[in-house]
């Protein structure tokens, strides 16, 4: 390694991360929301950006899926078997369209992932109601492609894990404590952009469309 390149690295491990003292924070929200309330403005903020927002319990939320997949037309579903959702799902596949597994690499499939795959359905690491997002973490299972490629976002969302403020669910799911995630999503809403014209255009960047599950 070069003298001048080791002294780039050297100034850039030299200095030292600042420690964040939140202790004298009276809140992590303004707001005192109790989980009915959570609820409504989650799907309220959802709706407003174009988002669909259904609502099911741990009885109906496989019927709500393959209501959801009917009504799309779809003809292929893509999911992950080693999730709680996504096992269920596959044990009852003959309610459903054709499931796709995400178990292969993707150099293996690409063609058929990025034109051939109707929806993708992931679970969720939470909610935030104050903004109407969606959090997941990538993994090995649930690959960031799995809820960016395909045309249609499916997710599926536990109300227990709706929180009022995005610092109430670090703090409360031990995000600090456990460590950062190097990859989290928060999604608000299907992809949409605008021109110089400020014309909305769905699906540039990611899914037309997110349909949540609230369970």
């Amino acid at each position: 390694m070069s003298k001048a390149r080791a002294a780039i690295f050297q100034r850039l491990t030299a200095v030292e991360r600042p420690t964040v003292d939140a202790s004298a924070r009276d809140s992590l929200s303004v707001f005192a929301w109790d989980k009915a309330e959570r609820i409504q403005r989650f799907t309220e903020r959802m709706q407003a950006v174009r988002a669909e927002v259904h609502v099911a319990d741990r009885n109906t939320w496989l019927d709500k899926v393959a209501e959801i997949c009917q009504a799309k037309g779809l003809n292929n579903l893509l999911l992950s078997p080693n999730t709680e959702w996504g096992q269920a799902i596959t044990q009852n596949a003959e309610r459903f369209p054709t499931l796709k597994h995400y178990e292969r690499n993707i150099e293996d499939w690409k063609q058929e992932l990025f034109y051939e795959v109707d929806a993708g359905l992931t679970s969720t690491l939470g909610g935030i109601a104050e903004t109407g997002t969606l959090m997941l973490w990538s993994s090995v299972s649930e690959p960031r492609t799995l809820s960016l490629v395909p045309p249609i976002h499916i997710a599926l969302l536990d109300t227990d894990k709706l929180y009022t403020t995005f610092a109430e669910a670090v703090k409360i799911q031990g995000w600090l404590e456990q460590g950062l995630p190097t990859n989290a999503l928060l999604i608000s809403g299907p992809s949409r952009s605008a021109d110089i014209a400020q014309v909305l255009a769905y699906g540039v960047h990611g899914p037309k469309e997110l349909v949540v599950v609230l369970v």
